[in-house]
């Protein structure tokens, strides 16, 4: 399933993100096609999610997200999401997304990741949140990246 275009799982990001922040994550749109094209083509924030396995697999990485972690849609989502961070980060990573389970969401992330060509950037900003449908199912956690800062080389 190409989770680009798929409506329901539109629904589970923007409706999780509605139940557990009380705001919209998308701008209205008259067809929620326009929507689902929106957050993946012209968002822009950079919004990833991963899956519950064991090791977090991506499950969707918009175009904005692609472009600030250098992997096409593939890549991506093929990627365990521990490798978003360097090793020495992932300890606080996990930290910080353990809270989030705890929590349901975290405003005001920030956190140094690296992208596919070893450039290391801050995420400034970040919203995470537990990807959790209508009947309280537990699917992943997503994040939003609304800004960025690179290092010094």
């Amino acid at each position: 399933m190409d989770l680009r275009t798929d409506l329901n799982f539109f629904n589970l990001l923007a409706g999780s993100y509605a139940r557990l922040l009380g705001t919209e994550l998308v701008p209205k749109h008259e067809r929620a096609e326009d929507a689902v094209a929106w957050l993946y083509h012209d968002a822009p924030f950079g919004l990833l999610a991963h899956n519950t396995a064991e090791d977090p697999v991506f499950v969707y990485g918009n175009r904005r997200a692609q472009t600030l972690f250098g992997y096409d849609w593939d890549e991506i989502t093929a990627l365990a999401s521990r490798l978003s961070a360097e090793a020495p980060e992932r300890s606080e990573r996990q930290a910080f997304l353990d809270q989030v389970t705890r929590d349901g969401y975290v405003t005001g992330y920030r956190g140094v990741r690296i992208a596919k060509t070893g450039r290391r950037f801050w995420i400034e900003r970040a919203t995470v949140w537990q990807l959790i449908d209508e009947h309280g199912k537990l699917h992943g956690q997503a994040a939003m990246i609304p800004q960025t800062t690179a290092l010094p080389e």
